[in-house]
C-alpha cells in the first residue's frame, strides 16, 4: 500500500465517522449550527419533559430568591432559609 492510498483511506474513515455521528445525533433530535453549538430540537410535547422543565424553573426561582435576599448571620434568617430548602426537598419527594 502506498502512502497516498493510506492518506485517502484515513480521510475516508474520518468522513464516514463524521457522517455517521451527525446522522445518529439527528435521529436523537440534536442539531449543530455552523459554530459547532449543539441544541436539542426533539419533541417538546412530552408530558414528563414539560413537568421536569417546570420543576427546574421553580427550583431556579427559589435559588435566585435565596441568593438575592440579604443574607445575614442572624440565626432566625438562617433557620428560615433552611426550612424553605427542606420544604422544597419534601415537595420534590412527593
Amino acid at each position: 500500500m502506498t502512502w497516498p492510498l493510506a492518506v485517502v483511506i484515513i480521510v475516508m474513515m474520518v468522513v464516514v465517522g463524521k457522517v455517521m455521528s451527525s446522522r445518529y445525533r439527528a435521529q436523537a433530535g440534536i442539531i449543530e449550527d455552523k459554530q459547532g453549538n449543539q441544541q436539542w430540537v426533539g419533541n417538546s410535547n412530552d408530558a414528563e419533559t414539560q413537568r421536569e422543565v417546570e420543576d427546574l424553573r421553580e427550583r431556579i426561582k427559589v435559588l435566585e430568591r435565596i441568593a438575592t435576599e440579604g443574607n445575614s448571620l442572624d440565626a432566625a434568617e438562617t433557620k428560615r432559609i433552611s426550612a424553605e430548602i427542606e420544604a422544597l426537598r419534601d415537595k420534590q419527594a412527593d
